[in-house]
């Protein structure tokens, strides 16, 4: 069994850096299509590359965390989950549903990329804090900080659609 962990593990970071990774690359492309106005056929093929890369690490990730959540839920039940286990299945289910969302085209463009850029990026601060030993906080803290990153994901990703939009 502790090899079985250690692997979901390794297989849960692996995905999320590649989620974070792919995600910059998905919005930085998305810049540079829209800086001169128009999406070419080149553009839109390599976007459509990178969704796809996203959408194995979206499916990695959600396999790996039940992977290593399971056996937790399973014996004690959901008593046995941290703070840091709920702050996962939360932006989880945040990326998913924004993800779903933006797929449908019922999110706007002014959130939905933010959200899920601001979503990976929560994603892989908290691998980051987790491998430096932080991972006892309050759902409160988690949630002030996960709100803190969105906000500053969306006005980013807003302030550079206006900039680009200001320079045409």
């Amino acid at each position: 069994m502790t090899t079985f962990i250690l692997l979901a593990g390794i297989f849960q970071s692996i995905f999320i850096s590649l989620g974070v990774g792919s995600s910059t690359l998905a919005i930085t492309n998305f810049f540079a299509a829209i800086a001169d106005g128009t999406i070419d056929e080149t553009e839109r093929r390599m976007m459509g590359l990178v969704y796809i890369v996203l959408r194995v690490a979206m499916v990695g990730i959600l396999i790996a965390t039940i992977a290593l959540h399971a056996p937790i839920v399973l014996a004690p039940g959901l008593a046995g989950m941290t703070t840091f286990m709920w702050a996962q299945w939360v932006v989880l289910l945040v990326l998913y549903g924004n993800a779903t969302l933006m797929t449908k085209r019922l999110m706007p463009s002014t959130f939905g990329p933010g959200l899920q850029a601001g979503s990976w990026y929560s994603l892989g601060i908290m691998m980051a804090l987790a491998l430096q030993g932080v991972t006892q906080y309050t759902l409160l803290q988690f949630a002030l900080g996960y709100v803190a990153v969105l906000v500053l994901a969306v006005g980013s990703v807003n302030g550079v659609m206006a900039y680009l939009k200001s320079r045409k």
